[in-house]
């Protein structure tokens, strides 16, 4: 299949025009056009914009620099940084006629043009092979294609992995199903580190070093580096990097467990901020500006501020003043951007968290991209960037044996985003918006709006929400959340992300289609139309506030403590838990907000909060808790492992 790539002429100067349309259609007749390169004018910068907003299949705008003339080069600037700042991905060129107005545009708008051609020197065919080239190096998935080629040399395998390319498999009586199952071209690709031409993750220096670099500029990093271990890994590489040992850092306590696990490792002294609480909903947003800016400015020793945007329920910071605020105070800001990687790509989900100055922004590009699960990217702005200090915590944490595939996968989602991201996030948009009002029209369920999911402490706080994440009530329709998850799962085929006591969270992706609009408005419709008694409004116990530190999260967590349990024999929280401090972290899922983190003192309501989800909520997993004789026990500190350890301030 032939893609469409259009390439816009944007010039006043309807003659020339003309020519330059009629030479350019010309070349693509006579010369390879495998890109499939078309050419189309437009003659002002509006009639521009209104083309690139309506057409995802434009890749490059050519801007005579003679456009409205009167106004000079200034007229094909300001279009050009329009254009970036709607479009970042589409390539710019400006014709120019002479070398002076070159440097009058290179002062202004270096940062938007990818190149210059002269005006007056009309080469359609040198000019459509630069073209060529341009779409070509934009387009190239380095590492995907060396691992194609690679399999395609059908080399013997004489190295790891034992399946040797599936050949220990597609005989086999027992299992040779599975190499049908998984193709053989999946595991021909499954290689190993025995393979120099296709660069070693760990010190890349050629294809994956390549394929990282077009991701930098595809997101607009100075440097973007891939992780095969999820953001997971890639938040706690970060934490490592920039923290040590005793360091404050600031963080939302509803960001994800890998932070968590990030301040366990670097050994970092944590200022857990409450996140803002929709109790109507369960659903736990941004933490209020106030109080951010309330803690930054408390605590002008921290190294580091972590925040999560967009959170799991599309709710996003406004982050510029915050970010701002912060390096006012030389604090780095890491934003854990792992639901929103797609934002680049489309003017209604920007600004990034890059684009709003955070210093290190990790994505799953396996969530909401088409990279493989456990595909993500890690991106750095950071100005005083320790490159070998990261290497040094990246490479401890990923395998020596990373899977190929996961990184031709990231290589080949950066390519999609870049050639098409615009047109299917529209598209996306679309459905979201269609599904949400089909949703309303059935009577029994509504998507909530921002409004909704807001409660009142951030409804000032220039808080936005992602449109692809739709969170839809289903308190007037009768089901209980598990219920509607089967009926949807078991007679609909379809599976949704995930629930509360009284919401369901669809998730809108590239992928995305108006069949499967279509067949889950169907469902829900159907579902609707029993008319079910509405159920009295659940709620799940108000989570206790974060009580105090006594000791650095690491170190309590490497201490052996003892198991208590957590209930006494009548069933009841146990008094001999309180003021004992956690060895563990403890996550209620949901709403997935450790209740305790290591070195955290523990209070009566903490262990009532534990008490009453085990009592009431069946469908709540809570993580952390030691199992045992079908008895939930808590590992805390021993008081004399208490009194060992440093003494330090830990009074926030």
């Amino acid at each position: 299949m032939v893609p469409i790539s259009r390439v816009v002429v944007v010039s006043d100067d309807a003659a020339w025009q003309s020519d330059v349309l009629e030479g350019l259609d010309e070349a693509a007749s006579r010369l390879p056009n495998s890109l499939g390169m078309v050419f189309v004018g437009a003659n002002s910068a509006e009639a521009t914009m209104t083309l690139i907003a309506r057409d995802g299949e434009i890749q490059i705008v050519l801007i005579d620099n003679r456009l409205a003339e009167e106004q000079s080069a200034a007229a094909a600037v300001a279009l050009a940084n329009r254009i970036n700042a709607f479009r970042p991905e589409l390539s710019l060129y400006v014709m120019l006629v002479d070398a002076d107005e070159k440097a009058v545009i290179e002062a202004l708008a270096s940062h938007a043009v990818d190149g210059y051609f002269y005006r007056d020197e009309l080469d359609s065919h040198g000019w459509f092979r630069i073209l060529v080239a341009e779409l070509a190096e934009k387009s190239a998935t380095p590492f995907y294609d060396a691992l194609k080629h690679y399999v395609n040399m059908a080399k013997d395998s004489w190295h790891t992995p034992g399946h040797a390319g599936g050949d220990s498999l597609k005989a086999s009586p027992w299992v040779g199903d599975f190499y049908e199952f998984v193709g053989e071209n999946m595991l021909r690709a499954d290689l190993s580190v025995s393979v120099p031409m296709l660069d070693s993750l760990l010190h890349p220096t050629g294809v994956i070093a390549d394929a990282q670099a077009l991701a930098a500029k595809a997101f607009g990093a100075q440097q973007t580096f891939f992780a095969t271990n999820g953001t997971s890994t890639a938040n706690k590489v970060i934490c490592q990097t920039l923290l040590t040992p005793g360091d404050t850092v600031l963080l939302d306590r509803n960001c994800h467990k890998s932070v968590h696990h990030g301040v366990i490792l670097s050994g970092a002294r944590p200022i857990y901020l409450d996140s803002s609480v929709n109790r109507r909903y369960g659903l736990f947003g941004p933490v209020a500006k106030a109080k951010l800016f309330d803690a930054i400015d408390q605590h002008p020793e921290a190294r580091v501020l972590i925040l999560t945007s967009c959170t799991y329920d599309g709710l996003r910071y406004d982050l510029v003043p915050i970010i701002e605020h912060a390096h006012l105070h030389n604090i780095k800001v890491v934003v854990d951007e792992a639901w929103y990687g797609f934002a680049r790509f489309h003017p209604a989900f920007r600004p990034t968290a890059l684009e709003s100055g955070a210093d290190y922004v990790t994505q799953s590009t396996h969530k909401i991209l088409s990279a493989f699960s456990q595909a993500s990217m890690v991106h750095v702005n950071d100005p005083a960037f320790d490159a070998h200090l990261f290497r040094e915590n990246f490479n401890m944490h990923t395998s020596t044996s990373p899977q190929y595939g996961l990184i031709a996968s990231l290589d080949v989602a950066r390519k999609q985003a870049v050639m098409e991201g615009y047109r299917l996030l529209d598209r996306t948009l679309k459905l979201a918006e269609e599904l949400r009002d089909k949703i309303n029209a059935t009577g029994a369920f509504r998507v909530l709006e921002l409004t909704d999911l807001l409660s009142e402490e951030v409804r000032e706080d220039g808080i936005q929400l992602d449109p692809t994440k739709l969170t839809v009530d289903i308190s007037a329709s009768g089901f209980s959340a598990d219920e509607l998850q089967r009926e949807l799962f078991e007679h609909f085929n379809i599976q949704v992300e995930k629930s509360t006591f009284s919401t369901l969270t669809l998730l809108l992706t590239l992928g995305t289609t108006r069949s499967k609009v279509s067949r889950l408005h169907d469902a829900m419709l159907r579902l609707a139309k029993q008319q079910r008694p509405p159920r009295q409004p659940g709620r799940l116990p108000e989570i206790p506030h974060f009580t105090q530190l006594a000791c650095l999260p690491r170190d309590a967590f490497y201490e052996a403590g003892e198991s208590l349990p957590l209930l006494d024999d009548e069933g009841r929280p146990n008094p001999a838990l309180l003021g004992r401090v956690s060895c563990d972290q403890i996550v209620p899922y949901p709403p997935g907000i450790p209740v305790l983190v290591p070195g955290q003192i523990i209070d009566d309501a903490i262990i009532t909060y534990l008490h009453r989800l085990l009592k009431a909520q069946k469908g709540v997993d809570i993580h952390g808790l030691i199992e045992k004789d079908a008895e939930y026990l808590l590992r805390v500190l021993r008081d004399e492992e208490l009194a060992t350890l440093p003494a330090r301030h830990f009074g926030d």
